[in-house]
């Protein structure tokens, strides 16, 4: 099966056309380094790198690109308020660029703990204040920028479909209905491409000269320079949380497109949320959960891993605490399985070719996991099981291929009181065979009858 993705520009599956045959240039939006990234960020870098060991697991060749925002991402989407690493230095009293570094490397420690693949290329924001200004001064000879007392802005009017990717009601759009009102702007959509920093004496920490006074970037130019830059224009695949769409996605699409005259990408993927309480997990609201909140708890990161490939990445999902260890207990489960099974040789063909399908068919993890669970109530050899299993793992990240064989050594004691619960429960002498399992259990062991016979392994 050919690989389709849900393209939110047409809002349609369609079949994956590279650009190049055997390679794929790929955009994820990265974090805004201010603060820890939540379980819900998180949930949409999971889903990123589904994406791209998928389009590995079909031989392409991923350029992965993913950048880092570490200036101009106001505490609005309207370009109003602080500069949320700027406002997280003044609270942590400490510098901006501390601020970046720290929850950089948390970030980078999360992923690895979730074990997301890197990115062929990060890239800062404050890296290339050059590639920006460059952008904004294109934009500004072609027309579609105006300064204001508060920054040069893009004039989204000027731009015809602007808005099409979100299904925007542009005239329908009110000041202050979507975002709030910058004084001077000519429509409620302009966004800022260059922000001049205030002149009522307050201090920036990070500000640059500009031909239009010293200031900082948006938000959304960085994304447009660092991708063309590193990806061409067009490129293959942009991705990022649903959240992206309305405004940042599209405010990137204006001026890439509004600059270059090209379709700025080919395929738009976008992650959706996840819920607690009734709403989306946000910093903003208190609804605020880590990853390290779940190590605390002594959560393996890799049974959250589980539980979101548990719904599909178009999919909401509901976070509870009842759920994440039902996960735990499944992928716990999965990996003892593993551990027994011999080395693989020959695989398993016929479900190969169904997780495929499952996987090429928009990312659906939720059918791949279904058919881990065949595999293992199948009567394939283990091996062919393992030869699988790994083969899949290429593709969910568990980390099956860092399982080791465990050889437990069953005291001849255990085996003998093993012997006579069989017998007791072949003789139905229930009482007695329960009262032997316990007698097992203070030894350290459990037993599980299976349809080979009593199985003794090791209590957990």
């Amino acid at each position: 099966m050919k690989l389709k993705l849900f393209n939110t520009l047409t809002r349609k599956k369609e079949t994956f056309k590279p650009l190049k045959k055997s390679e794929v240039g790929l955009y994820t939006c990265g974090p805004t380094v201010y603060n820890y990234a939540h379980i819900g960020n998180l949930r949409t870098y999971v889903f990123e790198d589904i994406l791209r060991r998928t389009l590995e697991f079909n031989n392409y060749k991923v350029n992965h690109v993913m950048n880092i925002t570490d200036v101009g991402h106001l505490v609005s989407d309207a370009d109003t308020g602080e500069d949320k690493v700027e406002e997280s230095a003044k609270k942590e009293n400490k510098t901006v660029w501390e601020i970046a570094d720290y929850y950089t490397k948390a970030f980078k420690k999360d992923i690895k703990d979730l074990n997301i693949k890197e990115p062929a290329t990060w890239c800062k924001a404050t890296d290339h204040i050059k590639e920006q200004i460059e952008l904004i001064e294109k934009l500004e000879e072609k027309g579609f920028t105006y300064t204001i007392d508060d920054g040069v802005y893009f004039d989204t009017s000027k731009f015809d479909s602007y808005g099409h990717m979100a299904r925007l009601d542009i005239k329908g759009q009110i000041a202050g209905a979507r975002v709030d009102v910058v004084e001077g702007k000519k429509n409620p959509t302009d966004f800022a491409l260059w922000k001049l920093s205030p002149n009522d004496g307050t201090k920036r920490q990070m500000e640059w000269e500009s031909p239009w006074g010293i200031g900082f970037p948006g938000w959304h130019i960085e994304c447009s320079a660092m991708s063309v830059k590193y990806l061409n224009q067009p490129f293959d695949i942009h991705t990022g949380g649903v959240d992206h769409v309305p405004v940042h996605h599209t405010n990137e699409i204006a001026q890439s497109e509004a600059a270059n005259d090209k379709k700025m990408a080919n395929y738009w993927l976008h992650g959706e949320f996840l819920i607690i309480r009734d709403e989306k997990m946000a910093k903003s609201k208190g609804t605020f959960i880590t990853l390290n909140n779940l190590i605390e708890k002594d959560i393996d990161p890799l049974a959250y891993r589980y539980l979101l490939l548990t719904t599909h990445y178009r999919s909401k999902l509901t976070f509870n605490w009842k759920n994440l260890g039902a996960a735990a207990s499944a992928l716990n489960s999965l990996y003892d399985h593993v551990r027994e099974m011999d080395n693989p040789k020959v695989g398993c063909a016929e479900f190969e070719r169904e997780f495929e399908d499952a996987i090429n068919d928009d990312l659906n993890t939720p059918k791949a996991l279904a058919i881990v669970w065949n595999i293992l109530k199948s009567n394939y050899p283990s091996s062919a099981k393992k030869k699988t299993l790994l083969r899949f793992d290429q593709v969910l990240g568990l980390g099956l291929d860092e399982l080791k064989k465990e050889k437990v050594s069953i005291p001849k004691s255990v085996k003998t009181l093993a012997t006579k619960r069989e017998r007791a429960r072949r003789a139905k002498e229930f009482e007695e065979a329960d009262n032997l399992r316990k007698a097992i259990e203070k030894e350290g062991f459990v037993v599980e009858d299976t349809a080979n016979g009593p199985k003794i392994s090791k209590k957990k």
